[in-house]
């Protein structure tokens, strides 16, 4: 039912009356629609304690964007929500929360503090779903699933048993990232390489058999000195030949330790020499198990030194051992130089300290289906938008090395595996590996550890909906929605994430087999488009942090713009696939926007009513009341070309081009143009082409609405409504949104001809106009309307085409006569298609006082030109001045020629 429209547009009115509304009338639910397309999107699931930030934004944006639009094509969609329960960071939590009552988890034990966890989880968690509502979010809320769900760990368990009974899940004792703040094992993914300054120490480690001489060593980590088993050098050294099977003495704790050689040693980096510590070093690892080297672990789980580093170091955190041992060393005469040195240390992504390389006994897992996963991508089963990203997918993959997917932890996905009691663990034939456990639970322990939470998320285009369960529903539901159609993510996960699911879903979705056929790989694919965006900074390129307070509050942009303005906003400002420079300002366009929208559709009812229902083809009869005039059949065309326009970039997941598409269309060519050289029609409300024109509004209205609604959803609805364009109690998004080529069907059928050459007739009225406003603007006469314009016609018929609109152009010129002439002599004026166009200064400024003023301006500029000019010829001030503002000197001369030479330009034409 029509509704008037209020005079200004309210976000905080509008916004959550509808977004209740869509929730009320199971607008979002998801359900399978045989006979239909499906369409789904499976949300990436953001930490449970996690709360809204511009990252959420843009990321959900993107997603409600893709849904939206496929309701509008009348497919069966699906977007499936849910929480990640982030096994590190809420752990974190909890035990901070624990210190402050002076307990840590040991302390309280496991079952206590799985059940605090929960607590947590419950308080803080799904805090970020409410959030998601208020930024618009259409997602089918009664299936929210959270990775810690009985029913999706069950699907965890499933997948962990499969795999191991294929033998790509095995444990082993080996080198891996640990983390001394979280004290648990990590995966090369998590670790975050940063450059840090640091320490080169040079030292001396004494034959044994030759008192006096010595081998010089350079290390970064003295502090590893105690679990030294070896020195090693090149083979192909010649420098240290001779010494190779002898022995030197390790300072302390003193002992002897072979020199061995090995090919892994760089001949040309430090000494040549290099100390192995095979407990805290991958290379000195492998080195170690090459020569069978005693392995000793100086380091506790926490970062300090352990017994075997001996009592001076033992309990000692590593930083402070660090300064200890080089000290311990200059004491000893041993210490031959220092010098500063900068490289790059691995950092736990979570905790943000160091990492420790630690040998640990830990569960791997080798990746299944890796050519098959290359496959996909390479042959276009799988697409990357912006494609380029498609080269680091493959690039991952074809280096790829084992997941170590145990973690140290309580909170996650308890590892289902089973120990018999007081038996060998390293034997697995005493192992119990299953879904449910043992039939004799008491005889048994389970395995301490949990999965990492990607072991565990990377189901979740398939676990979700209860696989591995085989129930009708389960079945038909993935029979319907998998593999699902686009996921929406950063391209910061594409490791962690996205080839994972890519394999799981490979490996899992379906029977073991070894290999896969393409077909098989389509069927088994989690999705088939993946678009990539990139992350949000700040204007100054900065990642946003709390720390650098350039995280602005999301729930304040949408108190400030709306969500729909914000919406509109970041997405204005999202290129294809890179990073996003953001800031207040640049999303202001999202708000005035609104306000445009609002603004025209309160003028098209302010000047005939509205109806109720007012269906396409109510519209299309009424413009049938009058012939098309030129700019009714131009707006028709151009309403055409962006339908086609937007449909290609969908097509083409060029979303960053949609609302720059649908911003010029709506502003410009309805409000700016069409909207104003039509109110001359508007006039006489019983001629029949006010009907027409009125009906022309509606048709564009109605159609851009529709185009606009997936990224501004709340608006678009209101107005709808208010237009009369829908049943009572019906949304728009059941409104099927015809194509370009459908509503140019439905126009021909109804007797509408769109001419698409007599809409290139307006173009180049609307050409001649804007040429006219620009030279009009060179003299500061934007705002006078009693200006003569002179226009010399390029042929007869751009003659007779001026001749059609001179009413038009001299009310949207802004000019008071308009006069065509076969020559002009001595006018300023610009070229267009139709001819060229003058501006008659006579009639509009004092051409006398104009030169005086701006042979004034000339002369201060050339002034300014020869003082900016001497400061750059000066050695003293190039060479002197620091670089930026040498820089800014040029910057600031070649601007002020710009500017001289325009003046001059302008003089020259008076």
């Amino acid at each position: 039912m029509a509704q008037e429209i209020d005079q200004g547009y309210d976000p905080k009115e509008v916004e959550p009356k509808w977004y209740a509304a869509w929730e009320e009338n199971g607008c979002f639910e998801g359900e399978v629609e045989e006979g239909k397309e499906a369409y789904s999107i499976m949300i990436p699931p953001p930490n449970v304690t996690g709360i809204l930030h511009m990252g959420h934004v843009l990321d959900n944006t993107l997603q409600d964007i893709f849904i939206r639009r496929a309701r509008l094509e009348g497919k069966s969609t699906l977007w499936f929500p849910g929480t990640d329960h982030a096994s590190i960071a809420t752990q974190n939590k909890v035990e901070q929360a624990l210190r402050k009552e002076g307990k840590s988890r040991r302390d309280i034990g496991r079952e206590k503090f799985l059940e605090r966890a929960w607590q947590w989880s419950e308080e803080h968690g799904g805090i970020i779903l409410k959030q998601l509502r208020k930024l618009g979010a259409s997602c089918d809320w009664r299936r929210t699933t959270f990775t810690m769900d009985e029913s999706y760990e069950r699907s965890v368990r499933a997948a962990f048993v499969k795999l191991f009974e294929r033998g790509y899940i095995y444990r082993g004792k080996r080198l891996v990232n640990w983390c001394p703040a979280s004290q648990t094992a990590l995966s090369n993914e998590e670790v975050v390489m940063k450059p840090q300054k640091g320490k080169f120490w040079k030292m001396r480690y004494e034959l044994v058999d030759q008192p006096g001489r010595c081998l010089e060593i350079s290390t970064t980590r003295p502090e590893t000195i105690m679990g030294d088993t070896a020195v090693a050098v090149h083979p192909d050294d010649e420098r240290y030949a001779d010494l190779v099977g002898k022995k030197v003495w390790r300072p302390f704790p003193r002992a002897e330790i072979p020199i061995i050689a090995d090919r892994a040693v760089e001949k040309d980096f430090g000494t040549g020499a290099l100390k192995v510590t095979p407990a805290h070093d991958q290379v000195d690892f492998e080195i170690g198990k090459r020569h069978d080297l005693p392995v000793i672990d100086v380091m506790n789980p926490d970062g300090t030194l352990g017994e075997a580093a001996g009592p001076e170091f033992a309990g000692m955190d590593r930083f402070e051992a660090r300064k200890k041992a080089a000290q311990k060393l200059e004491e000893l005469g041993l210490l031959v130089d220092t010098e500063d040195y900068e490289n790059n240390v691995g950092f736990s992504e979570r905790a943000d300290v160091p990492i420790e390389p630690r040998l640990s006994e830990q569960w791997f897992l080798k990746y299944p289906k890796v050519a098959e996963a290359k496959r996909a991508v390479e042959k276009g089963m799988i697409n990357f938008h912006p494609k380029r990203w498609e080269k680091v997918y493959l690039n991952w993959l074809n280096n790829i090395q084992d997941w170590c997917i145990s973690r140290q932890l309580w909170w996650g996905q308890r590892i289902p595996v089973w120990y018999r009691k007081d038996a060998d663990r390293t034997d697995s034939a005493n192992w119990h590996v299953s879904v449910d456990g043992p039939s004799d639970p008491e005889s048994w322990i389970q395995d301490d550890d949990v999965l990492d939470t990607w072991a565990s998320s990377y189901l979740w285009p398939f676990a979700t909906f209860g696989w591995p369960n085989t129930d009708e529903k389960t079945l038909k539901e993935l029979a319907h929605f998998y593999p699902t159609s686009t996921l929406v993510t950063g391209f910061d996960i594409i490791f962690f994430w996205v080839a994972r699911m890519v394999m799981a879903g490979l490996e899992l979705y379906g029977e073991d087999k070894e290999s896969l056929t393409d077909e098989e790989i389509k069927a088994r694919i989690p999705f088939k488009d993946i678009y990539m965006h990139g992350l949000i900074r700040d204007a100054q390129g900065r990642k946003m942090s709390k720390t650098l307070g350039n995280s602005p509050d999301p729930l304040d942009l949408i108190e400030k713009f709306g969500a729909d303005g914000l919406r509109f906003g970041i997405i204005n400002i999202a290129p294809s696939g890179s990073d996003i420079l953001f800031a207040e300002e640049r999303i202001d366009i999202g708000r005035n926007f609104c306000n445009k929208l609002w603004n025209a559709c309160r003028f098209r009812q302010m000047n005939g009513p509205v109806d109720a229902n007012l269906s396409l083809d109510a519209i299309v009869e009424r413009i049938k009341a009058s012939p098309l005039d030129g700019y009714s059949n131009w707006i028709l065309q151009r309403l055409l070309d962006t339908t086609r326009e937007i449909e290609s970039q969908f097509a083409k997941f060029e979303l960053h081009q949609l609302s720059h598409t649908l911003y010029n269309f709506v502003w410009g060519d309805f409000c700016d143009w069409y909207v104003e050289a039509s109110k001359a029609l508007l006039k006489d409300k019983e001629d029949p082409r006010c009907t027409m024109a009125l009906a022309v509004s509606d048709l564009v209205i109605r159609q851009s609405l529709q185009l606009l609604h997936p990224i501004m959803p709340h608006i678009t609805e209101e107005l709808w409504h208010a237009m009369g364009y829908c049943e009572e109690g019906d949304f728009l998004q059941n409104a099927v949104l015809p194509s370009a080529a459908e509503l140019s069907d439905k126009l021909a059928a109804g007797g509408i001809a769109v001419d698409a050459a007599a809409a290139v007739q307006v173009e180049g009225v609307k050409e001649l106009i804007s040429k006219a406003r620009a030279v009009k603007a060179e003299y500061n006469l934007a705002s006078k309307r009693d200006v003569t314009l002179f226009v010399t016609p390029a042929d007869a018929a751009s003659s007779a085409v001026v001749r059609e609109n001179l009413d038009t152009i001299k009310k949207l010129a802004g000019a008071e006569a308009i006069e065509l002439r076969d020559a002009v002599d001595g006018a300023p004026g610009s070229v267009c298609s139709l001819g060229t166009v003058y501006l008659d200064l006579s009639s509009a400024i004092d051409v006398e006082a104009e030169k005086e003023r701006l042979g004034k301006e000339l002369e201060k500029l050339d002034k300014a030109i020869q003082a900016g000019s001497g400061k750059l010829n000066s050695p003293n001030f190039v060479n002197k001045a620091p670089a930026h503002v040498v820089e800014g000197a040029r910057k600031q001369l070649a601007e002020t020629q710009a500017k001289r030479d325009e003046i001059a330009r302008l003089l020259a034409s008076l």
